[in-house]
């Protein structure tokens, strides 16, 4: 796609309408109005950097699996909702804006509160996802606005599943002396090398990671992460025996991802009436 045209436009993707990106160096992304969910990530010049799970599941209610899931307003059942994750990751969006600026293709995902969230979660929000693609490049940002009149709390994440080759061979860096929670063993520990790898299931939250760079790297390939406003990040790999139980991913589909994902979960975010908050996660390869 090296040197093709730019264009944001509306497609189809899997029978759903869908925003595609595409920068005036190739660069290209595409976000599903179901859950303002990005599906697709290839780079100028590259190849696919998500994972996006052949059987994965789409339409009302359905959570697709792979790409960037929003999470809000509950990580997993951390929280008063019976439902994991909360519940965007399965509304439509509306398109706010689309566009190709500076070299970049932009676009951004709205969705406010209604009756159908309140019966849920009672609480007035508006959150944008905007979603910036060049180069070799690509920004995720989240929004909050709480337009109630009574302040809430919530944790969030983007859910990234990278792709990648055979995730026994990955390596993650950058998160030495940092403690997580494991909940595969139900224990609490801290870091002690720089390289974290994949022998098995794997399911961490790193606490407090702040400004630092991760980088995931395989042979012949790497990507550098970095994330404002998210606080935490979460490695996760479903491992052979519960890849295996899961009905929307083949069993062996787990060597071929990881899941790195900003999130706010540790300290849950306190917002006042008329405030907004914004985290980003940014990849680069």
């Amino acid at each position: 796609m090296q040197g093709s045209a730019s264009v944001t436009s509306l497609v189809d993707f899997q029978g759903h309408p869908a925003l595609r990106l595409r920068a005036p160096d190739g660069a290209q992304a595409t976000v599903l109005l179901h859950g303002a969910h990005l599906v697709s990530w290839i780079p100028a010049g590259g190849e696919e950097q998500l994972y996006l799970s052949p059987t994965a599941r789409y339409g009302d209610g359905q959570a697709v699996r792979g790409g960037v899931p929003v999470v809000f307003p509950q990580f997993n059942l951390r929280g008063p909702l019976p439902h994991k994750h909360g519940f965007v990751r399965t509304r439509a969006w509306s398109v706010a804006e689309q566009v190709v600026r500076a070299g970049c293709a932009i676009g951004v995902m709205r969705l406010e509160s209604d009756a159908a969230t309140r019966a849920l979660w009672p609480h007035d929000f508006a959150l944008e996802l905007t979603v910036i693609v060049s180069g070799r490049e690509l920004e995720i940002e989240l929004s909050v606005t709480n337009t109630g009149t009574e302040a809430f709390e919530f944790t969030s994440a983007l859910h990234t599943y990278l792709r990648c080759h055979d995730a026994l061979r990955l390596q993650l860096e950058g998160l030495q002396d940092v403690g997580y929670e494991d909940a595969v063993l139900g224990e609490v520990h801290t870091q002690w090398g720089d390289v974290l790898t994949v022998v098995g299931e794997l399911d961490r939250i790193y606490r407090q990671v702040g400004g630092r760079t991760l980088t995931l790297r395989e042979l012949g390939h790497r990507v550098h992460l970095q994330q404002t406003g998210f606080e935490d990040v979460v490695v996760w790999n479903p491992g052979d025996e519960k890849c295996a139980a899961l009905p929307d991913m083949p069993d062996a589909d787990w060597r071929q991802m990881l899941c790195v994902e900003a999130a706010s979960i540790t300290e849950p975010v306190w917002l006042e009436p008329g405030a907004e908050w914004a985290g980003m996660q940014q990849l680069q390869c």
